[in-house]
């Protein structure tokens, strides 16, 4: 916990003021009934309000379609297209199936470089760290949520999660699918976006 707070806590902003990027990288937090659960939500309210500033130009959605009947990044996409963003600025991630493989195959697959991370207040400074340690250069907002039972567990799980995010940023292990290049990012930009 204290190796992620003095990594990241620097780079932790608001979507007023954090530092304009090509890409905001949205990390998945679970669907209820097929739809975006309040949370994950929260963090597509926030990227769509920095790609409608021009903070941002491209948004990577993140997350895992393991299963035929569970898509967050489809999802993730349509809730977005709903509150205006374009599709053709929306790149989908298939296979961010936790926090580092979203950010080594951010790096890896889709070639970011520089990004915005957009989660929860709670979850931002691991996912900073880890993204950091994947090769981007990054600031990250942190949606705030209200102090409920379930912010706190999201808290607790920090606690048990930053074993993990240790092993994963001294050993950087190859995601779980690593694949091809996807040329989606590139293209999104290249297109004017």
């Amino acid at each position: 916990m204290t190796w992620m707070t003095a990594t990241a806590s620097d780079r932790v902003r608001d979507t007023a003021s954090v530092p304009a990027a090509p890409v905001a990288v949205v990390f998945g937090a679970g669907l209820w009934d097929g739809d975006p659960s309040p949370y994950l939500a929260h963090r597509l309210d926030a990227a769509a309000e920095l790609y409608r500033a021009g903070t941002v130009r491209v948004l990577l959605v993140t997350g895992d379609n393991s299963r035929r009947d569970y898509d967050e990044p489809d999802a993730m996409r349509a809730y977005l297209v709903e509150r205006g963003v374009p599709d053709d600025r929306i790149v989908s991630d298939y296979a961010g199936f936790d926090t580092w493989d979203s950010c080594a195959r951010a790096r890896k697959i889709f070639g970011v470089e520089r990004a915005v991370l957009v989660s929860q207040d709670f979850h931002i400074r691991r996912a900073l760290a880890l993204c950091g340690r994947a090769g981007l250069d990054a600031y990250g907002v942190g949606v705030a949520e209200p102090r409920t039972p379930v912010w706190y567990a999201g808290g607790a799980r920090e606690i048990l999660a930053a074993g993990k995010a240790a092993l994963d940023a001294a050993f950087r292990p190859d995601p779980h699918f690593l694949g091809p290049q996807e040329p989606g990012i590139r293209d999104a930009l290249a297109s004017g976006g």
